[in-house]
């Protein structure tokens, strides 16, 4: 589960619901300075939420980058069905990101993973390019999916707080503990809240998407789309060879962020930011 640095929005960073055809989406947004080079869209992945990409939205906007990140349908705060599968499925939440692309005002550079992807593939023309941030190129590895596997098992017949109380009881203390946080993460009190805002279903549909999605990565390198391949140094949901990989697939871009594992972006915030700027202004300057 990735562990953001706050889930208080920063100065500059404004939290509201982002209107669109397909509904409202809580978001956190901040304003490019100086001269704007375009709108970047963070869209969270399995667990996650907005606030995972909240220490980068300073340091792009700061280089010309107006930033939007959302809540995904029944992630965090934005809601969705608690028990219908179906309004979960990938079609479904790519529709999502689309309309979401188009509220803030296309054309957009899209960061995610599989649900990113899934938009760009349904239809590529709203966006300038695509950044797939520790996403490989087909389902997760083994050990993932067997994780994946026993949360979807324990969805099936306990509520949210059952299962994070569960969660929490099989972490080894590193894992639980709260060093490096800042205070206002108080003993998980934040981590715990954005559990409980999850819609089961949306977890138990992404989880199975995630343990079964097919590899895509021919389909996307046929969209003529500069693509970028980014992730920590350690991952154990996609070994790096495979991403490695994926990126000569698709002529991406590679970029490795040492010192991070699967959330560079809240492991190493100011090198991934710098990292996302640098390949952005490359393509701004063509």
């Amino acid at each position: 589960m990735s562990r953001p640095a706050t889930f208080t929005p920063p100065p500059g960073i404004h939290a509201h619901r982002l209107h669109t055809a397909r509904g409202d989406f809580a978001t956190l947004e901040a304003a490019a300075q100086g001269q704007r080079k375009g709108t970047v869209l963070f869209v969270p992945g399995f667990t996650g939420s907005k606030e995972d990409f909240i220490s980068l939205h300073e340091p792009l906007a700061a280089d010309g980058y107006r930033t939007v990140a959302v809540d995904g349908r029944g992630q965090h705060e934005s809601p969705g069905p608690r028990d219908d599968e179906t309004a979960y499925a990938q079609g479904e939440l790519a529709r999502d990101v689309l309309a979401q692309a188009d509220a803030v005002g296309t054309p957009v550079h899209s960061l995610g993973g599989q649900i990113a992807r899934a938009a760009v593939l349904l239809n590529p023309s709203p966006f300038v390019s695509l950044t797939l941030i520790s996403s490989g190129p087909a389902q997760i590895s083994v050990s993932q999916q067997q994780r994946v596997k026993l949360l979807r098992d324990a969805l099936a017949v306990m509520d949210m707080t059952q299962v994070w109380e569960a969660m929490q009881a099989m972490e080894p203390p590193e894992d639980t503990d709260t060093g490096g946080l800042d205070e206002g993460l108080d003993d998980l009190a934040d981590l715990r809240r954005r559990w409980l805002g999850n819609s089961p279903a949306q977890l138990i549909a992404t989880g199975r998407q995630l343990c079964t999605e097919p590899d895509r990565v021919a389909e996307l390198a046929a969209l003529p789309l500069p693509k970028h391949v980014l992730s920590g140094d350690e991952d154990n949901t996609w070994p790096l060879p495979l991403l490695d990989d994926m990126a000569v697939r698709l002529d991406a871009r590679r970029t490795v962020i040492h010192g991070s594992e699967h959330s560079p972006n809240t492991d190493r915030p100011e090198e991934t930011a710098r990292a996302l700027a640098d390949f952005w202004n490359h393509i701004h300057k063509r």
